[in-house]
C-alpha cells in the first residue's frame, strides 16, 4: 500500500492533493491513502473559525469547506488526527471519530482503524501537564482558557491505547515523544532549530505520555508533526519493554502450581504478532513551498480492489466499551485504575478477553465503517462572506453529530460532549442533518404534530447516558400545578368578616395546608384573641 504522510496540513487540502497528483504522474504509481498528523483545520464556515485558538489576523478559511460542501471530493482516502489549530467545536462532535467530509475521516480523541489489513492508531492534540489529568469538561462556546485546553491530550486516551495488544503498524500523533531526538541526527536538528536546545535539556521537548506509549506498543512506524521540521529517527526496542498482557481478572493466578507457571513461561510468543525490533519515526513540516511536508511510504497490506476498505478495530471497540465508566467531564484531577493503586479487586488491565471481543463484534453487523456523512451546518459562501476577516461574530452553540449518536447507541457508550452539557445544566441539542428541517416543514404542512416529531427525532438520535452524573446540585424541579395555595389565599381575602371560622379546616384533617397558610392563620388568630381580651 502506497501511503502519503503529511505533516501539518493547516487547511491547505487543495495544495496537498495537487502535490499527490503530481507525484502520481511523475512516478506512475497510485497513492492509496493519505495520513495527516494534525493542524488539519476542518473549518466549515466562518463560525468555526471563531473556535480556533489563534490571533484573529491568522484566521483563514482555507479550502476545507469545498470538500465539506461537496464542491470538491477528496481524490484519496484521508485519515487525520487533531492538533492545536483546529475547528474544535466540529471535532468535539466526533469524540470517537467520524467523517468530517466525504472520504475524509477523523480518528477522534484517540482511535484505531484498519485499512486493508494495516492497523493504524492515533491520538489527537498536544500535551500540557496541567490538563493531562482532567476530564473533557469543555464545550462551545469556549472561554479564553477552554478554547486551548479543549485540544490538550488527556490521560484516558493514552490509558486506552496502552490496553492494545498485537502488532500495530502505524501510530500518528501531533506531538513528538520525549527523547525521540536522541535516536536521530540531533546535531542537524539543532542546527536548523537552535532554540530547541533549552527544551531538550529540560526535557520539555515532546510528550512524556507518548514516550511511554512508544515503549509500550512498539509500532512499526510513528508519524508526527507540530514542530515544523522534517526529522527521522530509528528507535530500537527490547522485548522486555513491551507491555505485558496481565490477566488481572483472576485472583487465583498466584495459587497455580509451579509446573503450570513454567509451562506458560516456556511457551514461545505467538508467531502472528512478532515483537517489532525498531520503530521508524518520521516528523514532517507544514505545507509550504520547498519544505519537507509530504513523504511516500510503502507498507505491506492486503490486496486493494478499487478503493481501500476502512474498518473499525474490534479490540479498540471492546476497550471503549469496557472503559466507558472511566470517562470524566469534570475540570478537577482524577486518577485511573493502576496496579499499585486502588483495591486489589479493581480491574486495571482492560485488554479485551475473547468474550469481550465476541460481545462487541455481535453489536455490529460488520466492522466496515459506514459512509454516513451528513452536512449539519451551512458551508462557507465566498460570494457573500468574502470580507469575513472584518466581521465580528460569536462562537457557535454546541451541536451533536448523528454519526456519534448512532455509534454510541450501537456500542452502548456515552458521548463525552453530552455528559459535559448535562453536567453543566445545559439542554441537549437534537442531532440532525442540514436537510432535516426542510422535511419537518413539509410534515407540518401535511397536518402532522411537530412536537411529537421532535420528540421522536430526539429519542432516535440523542444518546442516553448509561450512568449517573456526580453533580454538585440536583436539577431544578418545577412546582406541579396541583398545589392549591392560591385558591386558599383567595378564600381568605374574599371573606375577611368570617375570619374566625378559619378554625374549621384545622378540625378536619382531610387536607394539610401549606406552611405559608398556617403561619397566616396563626397571626390572624392572635389578633382576634387580643381583641377579646
Amino acid at each position: 500500500m502506497k501511503i502519503a504522510v503529511e505533516g501539518c496540513a493547516h487547511g491547505e487540502l487543495e495544495r496537498i492533493y495537487d502535490t499527490i497528483e503530481v507525484i502520481e504522474k511523475e512516478s506512475g504509481t497510485k497513492i492509496d491513502l493519505l495520513l495527516c498528523c494534525g493542524d488539519f483545520q476542518s473549518t466549515r464556515n466562518i463560525e468555526d473559525l471563531q473556535t480556533m485558538a489563534v490571533p484573529k489576523k491568522y484566521l483563514d478559511i482555507c479550502t476545507f469547506y469545498k470538500y465539506y460542501s461537496g464542491e470538491r471530493v477528496a481524490p484519496v482516502l484521508t485519515i487525520f488526527i487533531g492538533g492545536n489549530h483546529e475547528a474544535s467545536n466540529y471535532l468535539q462532535e466526533l469524540p470517537y471519530g467520524g467523517w468530517v467530509a466525504p472520504n475524509i475521516y477523523y480518528l477522534g480523541y484517540a482511535g484505531v482503524v484498519n485499512v486493508n489489513g494495516v492497523r493504524i492508531a492515533g491520538v489527537s492534540g498536544i500535551y500540557k501537564g496541567h490538563d493531562f489529568l482532567r476530564g473533557h469538561h469543555e464545550y462551545p462556546p469556549y472561554t479564553e482558557a477552554t478554547c486551548r485546553s479543549v485540544y490538550h491530550v488527556r490521560q484516558l486516551e493514552v490509558f486506552r491505547l496502552k490496553q492494545l495488544s498485537g502488532k500495530i503498524d502505524i501510530i500518528m500523533s501531533h506531538d513528538w515523544p520525549t527523547g525521540i531526538y536522541e535516536y536521530g541526527n540531533k546535531a542537524e536538528l539543532l542546527r536548523r532549530k537552535p532554540f530547541f536546545a533549552d527544551d531538550m535539556e529540560s526535557g520539555k521537548l515532546g510528550s512524556r505520555p507518548l514516550e511511554e506509549l512508544l515503549k509500550a506498543l512498539q509500532p512499526a512506524y510513528w508519524f508526527a508533526a507540530h514542530l515544523h521540521c522534517k526529522f527521522a529517527a530509528l528507535v530500537p526496542h527490547n522485548s522486555s519493554q513491551k507491555r505485558p498482557v496481565d490477566d488481572n481478572q483472576s485472583s487465583s493466578s498466584s495459587s497455580e502450581d509451579e509446573d503450570d507457571e513454567n509451562e506458560v513461561k516456556s511457551k514461545p510468543p505467538p508467531t502472528s504478532t512478532p515483537p517489532v525490533s525498531v520503530t521508524k519515526f518520521l516528523a514532517l513540516d507544514k505545507c509550504l513551498p520547498r519544505r519537507g511536508f509530504l513523504q511516500i511510504v510503502d507498507i505491506p497490506s492486503d490486496p486493494i480492489e478499487g478503493k481501500p476498505h476502512l474498518e473499525y478495530d474490534a479490540e479498540w471497540l471492546a476497550i471503549l466499551h469496557s472503559t466507558n465508566h472511566l470517562i470524566s467531564v469534570k475540570e478537577n484531577y482524577y486518577y485511573l485504575p493502576g496496579k499499585k493503586a486502588g483495591e486489589v479487586t479493581e480491574r486495571y488491565n482492560f485488554t479485551p478477553t475473547e468474550d469481550e471481543l465476541e460481545a462487541v463484534t455481535a453489536k455490529f453487523q460488520t466492522l466496515k465503517v459506514p459512509e454516513n456523512f451528513e452536512c449539519t451546518v451551512p458551508a462557507y459562501d465566498p460570494e457573500s462572506q468574502s470580507n469575513y476577516k472584518h466581521m465580528t461574530l460569536g462562537q457557535p452553540q454546541p451541536q451533536l453529530n448523528p454519526q456519534s449518536n448512532s455509534f454510541c447507541a450501537a456500542l452502548g457508550i456515552d458521548d463525552p460532549l453530552c455528559l459535559a452539557l448535562l453536567a453543566n445544566g445545559k439542554d441537549l441539542p437534537v442531532a440532525r442533518s442540514l436537510e432535516e428541517p426542510k422535511a419537518s416543514e413539509t410534515a407540518s404542512e401535511s397536518g402532522e404534530d411537530e412536537e411529537a416529531e421532535t420528540e421522536k427525532t430526539s429519542e432516535l438520535l440523542v444518546t442516553p447516558t448509561k450512568r449517573k452524573l456526580n453533580l454538585a446540585l440536583p436539577a431544578p424541579v418545577q412546582v406541579s400545578e396541583e398545589v392549591d395555595i392560591p385558591e386558599e389565599m383567595e378564600e381568605e381575602t374574599k371573606e375577611p368578616e368570617d375570619a374566625p371560622k378559619t378554625e374549621e379546616p384545622l378540625k378536619t384533617e382531610e387536607k394539610v395546608p401549606s406552611p405559608n397558610v398556617k403561619k397566616l392563620k396563626r397571626r390572624n388568630q392572635n389578633i382576634y384573641n387580643a381583641e377579646e381580651d
